[in-house]
């Protein structure tokens, strides 16, 4: 059951660094800092909660996110992100303790990239370029917002309550094969 939550949780903060790259790291070391007992990080990930590299990340964290609200920049950002976002979830699935020591680091690393990646582009390229083209870029400032609570309540989440994030990873997971059935269904009676 703890190699099931560890999963769940790395799911959940390596899907969350596709929307921030920095906020899901900044979390993990927090809590890894403020509360070794809720997550003890494995070497060499545990530098993650070093408190000089707390400072970076925070500071990063506020880079990205002014960067991210200002018109123009924030297409220039997801650009840079597109080789940011995908590490910093491969970081964040691998820093998980309960992972790294079950699962092999390259399998992990992957699974992070991957995840990662796959949340970065359906923003990037799908979610974004709508929300600017139908509302004029007025949208993007409160979706980016929105992306960053977002991105710090999974991270949370992912950490303190893994359960909820398998169920939502379920839940997601069923809608995905339930549109892909009807658009089967659909053409086949076309």
């Amino acid at each position: 059951m703890e190699l099931l939550l560890g999963i769940f949780s790395a799911f959940g903060l390596s899907a969350s660094a596709g929307l921030n790259a920095y906020i899901p790291l900044l979390v993990i070391g927090v809590i890894a800092h403020y509360f070794p007992d809720t997550l003890k990080l494995a070497q060499p990930w545990d530098l993650l909660a070093n408190p000089w590299i707390l400072i970076l990340l925070g500071v990063l964290v506020i880079i990205e996110m002014v960067a991210d609200k200002v018109p123009a920049v924030n297409h220039l950002n997801d650009v840079i992100q597109t080789v940011v976002r995908p590490a910093a979830g491969a970081i964040a699935f691998a820093a998980s303790a309960k992972v790294i020591t079950d699962i092999h680091p390259v399998l992990a690393l992957a699974c992070g990239l991957l995840m990662a990646g796959t949340v970065h582009v359906a923003k990037a390229a799908a979610l974004r370029p709508a929300v600017t083209a139908t509302t004029g870029g007025a949208g993007n400032v409160p979706v980016s917002i929105a992306e960053d609570i977002v991105s710090f309540a999974t991270s949370v989440l992912a950490v303190v309550i893994p359960v909820f994030i398998g169920a939502l990873l379920i839940i997601l997971l069923a809608l995905v094969i339930w549109r892909l059935w009807l658009r089967a269904d659909k053409a086949e009676t076309a």
